[in-house]
Parts: C-alpha cells; sequence; structure tokens
C-alpha cells in the first residue's frame, strides 16, 4: 500500500547552527520502500562502539547537534535518524498512518540495514518510548544505555504534566515548535529555535507533531501496552548491559518523579546525572552529558 507523504524541500536546511552534518538516506526499507528515511551517520563507520541516537516528538536528530561531535570524536560511530513525519524524513499526510507499530518497524528494520551491533541506546521523550521496546527483540546488538527524560508507558497516566501537554498539542494543530523550544531551554538562540522548525513548513508537515503525543500508552488495551511491558521486565530482569541516566531536572512532563520510577525500571542503573538547567529536551545541554556518559562507560 502507497503512503501518500510530502518531503521538506532540502532548501530549508542548509546552514543551521551547530548542524554541519551530511545528510544519509534509506528508500527501501522493508515494509516501508517508497518512503524515505534520512539519518545521520558520523564518525568512524569500522568502530566498535554506535552510539544510536532517538529523539522525540516534535523534535529530530538536530537534538543531538552536541552530543554528536563528542562521541564522534572519541572515535565512535553516530546514527541518529529522523523519524518518518519528522526532520528530513519523509511525512506521511494521513495521521492514522502514525502508530507505535509503525515507527518501532521502521526503527528494526533500520537498525537491521545498518547491521548496527555494540549499541549505545541513546533515547529521550519518544526515543525511549520506542527504543525501551527495541532491545527485547535483538539482544544481540545493545550493549549500552544512555537515557535522558523519558519513560516506558504501561497503561496509566504517565504524569499530570503529559497530561497537559497532550490537550496542549491537541488544541494546536500548527504547533509553534520554534516558540515551543524557546520556552523550553530559554536559553535558545533564536536562530536555533527556528531550526528546530525548519523541516515543518505549514501545519500540512505536522501530521506526526499533532498525532504523536495520542499514541502514548497512557490507557489499557493501547496499541503498544505489549511490547512495553514486555520491555519493563526485560529491563528490570534481563539487563545485563551498562546504563547511564541524564535528568533535565526543569522537565514538568517527564521530569525527576518520572525518571524516578524509570530508574527503579533498569537493573543496575546508577543515580542520574542531574543537569539542574536542563528542560525537557536536555539534549541542548548535552555536550557535557555525552562526556559524563563516555567516562562513566570507559570509553
Amino acid at each position: 500500500m502507497t503512503i501518500e507523504a510530502l518531503r521538506t524541500p532540502d532548501s530549508r536546511f542548509p546552514g543551521l547552527p551547530g548542524y554541519p552534518f551530511a545528510p544519509h538516506y534509506l528508500d527501501d526499507l522493508p515494509g516501508y520502500e517508497g518512503l524515505r528515511v534520512h539519518y545521520l551517520d558520523e564518525g568512524p563507520r569500522d568502530a566498535t562502539v554506535t552510539f544510536l541516537c532517538l529523539h522525540g516528538q516534535p523534535a529530530w536528530s538536530y537534538l543531538y547537534r552536541k552530543m554528536i561531535p563528542v562521541f564522534a570524536e572519541a572515535g565512535h560511530r553516530v546514527i541518529a535518524p529522523d523519524l518518518l513525519g519528522f526532520g528530513r524524513s519523509d511525512k506521511p499526510v494521513d495521521e492514522a498512518a502514525y502508530s507505535f507499530a509503525f515507527h518501532r518497524g521502521m526503527l528494526m528494520a533500520l537498525i537491521a540495514a545498518l547491521d548496527l551491533r555494540n549499541v549505545v541506546l541513546v533515547c529521550q521523550d519518544w526515543g525511549g518510548i520506542l527504543g525501551f521496546t527495541i532491545p527485547p527483540t535483538m539482544p544481540e546488538r545493545f550493549t549500552r544505555i544512555l537515557v535522558m527524560n523519558t519513560t516506558i508507558p504501561v497503561g496509566q497516566p504517565v504524569s499530570e504534566g503529559f497530561a497537559s501537554w497532550r490537550v496542549f498539542n491537541r488544541t494546536r494543530p500548527d504547533l509553534d515548535i520554534a516558540g515551543l523550544f524557546r520556552r523550553s531551554q530559554p536559553d535558545l538562540s533564536a536562530e536555533e529555535a527556528a531550526a528546530y522548525a525548519a523541516p515543518f513548513p505549514d501545519a500540512r508537515y505536522k501530521a506526526g507533531v499533532r498525532r504523536f503525543p495520542e499514541l502514548v500508552m497512557t490507557d489499557p488495551g493501547m496499541p503498544g501496552i505489549a511490547e512495553a511491558e514486555r520491555a519493563q521486565r526485560f529491563w528490570r530482569e534481563e539487563w545485563q548491559g551498562e546504563s547511564f541516566m541524564a535528568v533535565g531536572m526543569l522537565d514538568p512532563v517527564l521530569g525527576p518523579e518520572v525518571m524516578a520510577r524509570l530508574r527503579a525500571d533498569i537493573r543496575g542503573c546508577p543515580p542520574p546525572m542531574e543537569v539542574p538547567d536542563g528542560g525537557h529536551f536536555v539534549q541542548e545541554k548535552g555536550d557535557a552529558i555525552a562526556r559524563a556518559a563516555l567516562s562513566a562507560f570507559g570509553l
């Protein structure tokens, strides 16, 4: 079945501050033929360790621009895909096309296509909601996790802050993405905030932005709960790798209380790095987080 999608013009992306990275594309992922998926691929291709950086809503790989150079300069490969509907990836126009299975399947297909191994899962927001469910299915590929403000939703309310965010997003079909990032992280420059909005020329490109909060598994029976419950068991009981957690302490949606519960679900996770001036998009303080994680992992 062909999925109608928009493609953000390439002219929207040159010269974005702090984002000098070359684009890479896959348009033949099994089950996603005809949809172009964008990803960054930095550092040596033959590196022993690969950092897989997964963004959330309404962000894209621009979110990791401060972490990618730290990992790459340490000699590691860094893969940062844009989910379909975000960044330089194609954007299905029908909101019904967006589902937990659709996005999880794309990420798993990308990991298999690139044959990523000895992976450090780097995740925040939807990057964690999706990302946490992947190692239980392909545990041989993952050895470490670097987790920031996210959760494993298993059919229960996440937080009052998330409930408010869902209502806010629902009532703004043409969400002011640049304004959202400036409010979340006030020290962002106007140019950086505008860069977050670059993939979305108008409301037609924001179907994924509108849809994603509705997909978070906050009620019993929602699609994705079975995978999330399996993930919760895996991380509690089976995870054998190293873990590093960083928490943006100013996040009203997935902040310290949510992250404390998540830490209890990750076997052997040490106390988190608290980022006192970090909000939901804590990767804006990502250079310090990346260096601390490398030190903790001995990489």
